[in-house]
């Protein structure tokens, strides 16, 4: 996973009030809650006494409560209570776990997957989805590293192959380009398919007006947007769980219907073909070897998958910069 980075989670609606959630994100184990003022904590599911479950405990004002042997837990981590030492006793400082800065906005939990606590960055959400637009959606466990997940919706080859009877219609097999663009760590790239009459796919620097074409974003570290049209988009975040596992959390977001009722109508409805067409790629995905990517991996790669190896660059340098600064 790459470090110095805001990772989407989970759905803000997982984390409920007054009740603890246990999972497994970036391979570890966490447990989240709501304090009394609704905010969002996280720290480490392994109490540092005899190493139970804390998330199968319960929250006692804003505190976590290990099941075990009642040990108390703040926000950040430490031990505040020990009832076996009495409320007056002093907590040696090496009674805590670890815990980290969490966020919630657009719907989401986000965690900051960083030993950093100072200067950090704002959340990188899509600019144009933050106001105006509802989104109605699904989730579901993938059994790929999240990096195989995400490249799945970077690869504008596999369409008229894996989606032929939905979004892959026209027979569209022959690629140009495609053209990427980076600003930051968000990547734009722009697709110009169609039908191979015996052509030569042009190459990224001979496509004229591409900001023209239909495009796609991705957010790195972990989120993705196809660009459907001014009101309407998909949306996915890739959390990752392991190196082992990815949730998806898919959303159709929509602006052309602000009806209260009909719009949630319209929203929910979106699930049946989006889950199909996601079913479509996860048929294929949960064959690929191996299950996590990397720059340099022995694959024969085609002009086409340029988005993919725009994307494992962009991963390895993060990666390479992280170690430098913490050499």
């Amino acid at each position: 996973m790459i470090k110095n980075q805001w990772y989407a989670v989970l759905e803000s609606k997982e984390v409920k009030k007054d009740k603890l959630l246990g999972v497994t994100r970036l391979s570890e184990k966490l447990v989240f809650w709501r304090d009394e003022n609704n905010r969002v904590h996280c720290i480490f599911d392994k109490c540092c006494h005899r190493g139970a479950s804390l998330s199968t405990g319960k929250i006692v004002k804003d505190h976590v409560e290990c099941p075990f042997h009642g040990f108390q837990y703040d926000c950040s981590g430490k031990v505040k209570y020990i009832p076996a030492n009495g409320k007056k006793a002093k907590i040696a400082d090496n009674f805590k776990v670890n815990a980290y800065t969490v966020r919630e906005a657009y719907g989401f939990i986000w965690l900051w997957y960083s030993n950093q606590t100072v200067a950090i960055p704002e959340i990188p959400f899509f600019e144009e989805l933050r106001k105006g637009f509802s989104y109605g959606g699904f989730s579901e466990t993938w059994g790929v590293h999240y990096t195989r997940a995400a490249e799945n919706q970077l690869d504008v080859v596999h369409l008229p192959f894996v989606h032929k009877s939905t979004i892959g219609k026209g027979n569209k097999k022959l690629v140009n380009g495609p053209v990427v663009k980076w600003e930051d760590n968000l990547m734009t790239f722009y697709v110009k398919n169609e039908e191979d009459h015996g052509q030569r796919p042009q190459k990224p620097n001979e496509i004229e007006e591409y900001e023209k074409l239909f495009h796609l974003q991705f957010q790195m570290p972990n989120i993705w947007q196809n660009i459907i049209s001014d009101q309407v988009r998909i949306f996915a975040a890739f959390a990752p769980i392991d190196e082992e596992n990815t949730h998806i959390y898919l959303r159709f977001y929509q602006s052309f219907i602000r009806t209260p009722g009909l719009k949630q109508l319209v929203n929910a409805a979106s699930k049946i073909s989006n889950k199909i067409i996601l079913h479509q790629d996860r048929r294929v995905v949960l064959t690929q070897l191996p299950i996590k990517t990397k720059l340099k991996m022995g694959e024969n790669l085609v002009q086409g998958d340029l988005p993919i190896i725009e994307f494992r660059k962009r991963r390895e340098f993060l990666q390479r910069q992280n170690e430098e600064l913490e050499s």
